[in-house]
């Protein structure tokens, strides 16, 4: 009995710890443009693009530099430059404390 529940908490760690990532964010906002999920870009709004994360799903992305942290919706693809894993919108980066790209952690 007691070795399932041992099974079933490792693999709930595991779970958790494969969606976090250290990578390099950067800002973007092309106002009024639409984006990959068809909304309009709000600069002001919570909201990020991400390469593979699904539309609609929240991040929380913590600077390391600021230690703020921040909750985005996904709802547009990118970045489209490759050291980066996460475009934030204006409003998103402000809150973090950002000034042009900034090291984070994605939960």
């Amino acid at each position: 009995m007691i070795r399932p529940i041992c099974t079933a908490l490792a693999v709930t760690c595991l779970s958790a710890s494969a969606f976090a990532e250290t990578c390099v964010a950067s800002r973007y906002g092309y106002i009024g443009s639409r984006t990959a999920s068809g909304e309009r870009m709000d600069p002001n709004a919570m909201t990020a693009a991400h390469r593979t994360r699904p539309f609609g799903s929240q991040v929380t992305v913590t600077s390391h530099s600021t230690g703020r942290s921040v909750t985005v919706r996904i709802n547009d693809r990118g970045p489209f430059i490759k050291q980066r894993c996460i475009d934030l919108s204006t409003g998103a980066a402000r809150a973090l404390g950002m000034a042009g790209t900034a090291l984070v952690l994605l939960e």
